[in-house]
């Protein structure tokens, strides 16, 4: 269909556009900017004045993203691709399940997904998988989730293997021996509410150990939901000494911190945990100035019994698809970011971790796919169970106000979503 998006604020980190123009969409792409190619007859002419025209958001961890409620939910989010873990039931280890994921995907015009092939057999950590095979059926990388390795030694092969065929790992930077029966951050809170703690110490021993296989075998390696200062430290030394390392980081934690636990709310069980105010502005600090290159949903869907049980017997995870634009939007806000920067977290950065198999992921541009998020920046929604997607209502940002409503999803030219103005 030929589109003309009419009188938008149009914003793209990539080639740091901001500014009032029109965009123009033919044959899946967006035909032009600003002034419409010549012959060009729209078919549908959407006036988006007042409202922000951007690239579809990149999400590089969400689950369950073959649910319908779960697709649905991106969309609603302004999120037009997907990268999954590969955590799935069955676990993402062979080819064959891979190619089974994306024909079911390509079915219909939603949310593209990128699946993560796993490292090892069944994620158990000790047999390494057919990365190259697993590549070659679609994998955008490899990953444990968050499964541990059985020891470093696996851990070096999986990398040097890796290394071999120019894959990129996604790893967890998290001790399993440090992390094992934790379920909050070590500290003062954790102590008075009598909660098992996860010290800081497991994720910098972890990164200490990834950093120094990475030096050894030159493998590019995504590190994924970072959660503290000392850790984002080390990322940052890393990359200053020209490490091939990238991270990410979850939404949630850009506003969090373990006191939220309140008196054992299950809505804040998380998987990094929730950590101190010292921990929370230096990730926030870390996602202004880049040593994050992305922040992602780390969407977990639970059933709602999931939540029904005591803090240390509830499973680890946030419903955050929906959420993931309003609570950039909300960082951007508090911490004065610009928004283009802001909207780079989303969009062109996350978006150059998908670029071997989809160059214009994270971009809008002349010639680029349209995928494309609308949404009206002064308009904020109550986050209630009743206007999400997601069949997760498992969140803690149940009873805010966020800002952002998104009124109009493309991906691939299609109007995949849209919503009347509140």
């Amino acid at each position: 269909m030929r589109l003309h998006l009419k009188g938008g604020r149009v914003i793209d980190p990539a080639t740091r556009t901001d500014h009032i123009q029109d965009v123009f969409v033919a044959g899946g792409n967006i035909a032009a900017l600003g002034a419409a190619p010549a012959g060009f007859a729209a078919e549908r002419t959407i006036d988006v004045t007042g409202l922000v025209v951007m690239p579809g958001l990149v999400d590089l961890c969400a689950r369950r993203v073959s649910a319908a409620s779960e697709a649905a939910a991106a969309l609603a989010g302004g999120v037009t691709r997907m990268v999954c873990p590969p955590d799935t039931d069955p676990v993402l280890d062979e080819p064959a399940l891979v190619e089974m994921l994306q024909l079911r995907e390509r079915a219909t015009p939603l949310a593209q997904v990128h699946p993560l092939g796993a490292l090892t057999v069944g994620l158990a950590g000790r047999e390494l998988t057919e990365m190259a095979q697993l590549t070659q059926a679609g994998c955008i990388g490899l990953s444990q989730a968050n499964a541990p390795m059985a020891d470093n030694r696996t851990l070096l092969r999986a990398l040097e293997y890796a290394g071999t065929f120019g894959l990129t790992a996604w790893l967890r930077a998290q001790d399993a021996s440090l992390a094992a029966g934790g379920v909050a951050a070590s500290g003062a809170v954790a102590s008075r509410l009598g909660l098992a703690g996860i010290p800081v110490a497991a994720e910098t021993v972890a990164l200490h150990t990834l950093l120094e296989l990475v030096r050894v075998t030159g493998t590019r390696v995504h590190l994924c939901r970072l959660s503290s200062a000392a850790g984002l430290a080390l990322v940052r030394a890393a990359k200053a000494e020209g490490l091939p390392i990238t991270c990410d980081v979850a939404a949630h934690h850009l506003h969090l911190t373990d006191m939220d636990i309140g008196y054992f709310d299950a809505q804040y069980r998380l998987d990094p945990p929730l950590r101190g105010q010292r921990d929370r502005e230096a990730i926030r600090e870390a996602a202004r100035d880049g040593t994050i290159d992305a922040i992602c949903s780390d969407h977990t869907p639970l059933a709602a019994d999931a939540r029904l049980v005591p803090f240390a017997e509830a499973a680890p995870g946030a419903s955050g698809l929906e959420l993931l634009l309003s609570l950039v939007l909300k960082w951007a806000d508090e911490a004065r970011v610009p928004l283009i920067d802001a909207l780079a977290r989303v969009t062109h950065a996350p978006g150059q971790r998908l670029a071997a198999v989809a160059p214009g992921a994270g971009r809008l541009a002349p010639g680029q796919p349209a995928d494309v998020c609308v949404f009206a920046p002064s308009v904020h929604w109550a986050v209630a169970a009743q206007n999400l997607h997601s069949a997760g209502h498992n969140t803690p940002f149940l009873g805010y106000e966020l800002p952002g409503q998104v009124r109009f999803t493309l991906v691939g030219g299609h109007v995949a979503y849209e919503t009347l103005a509140v």
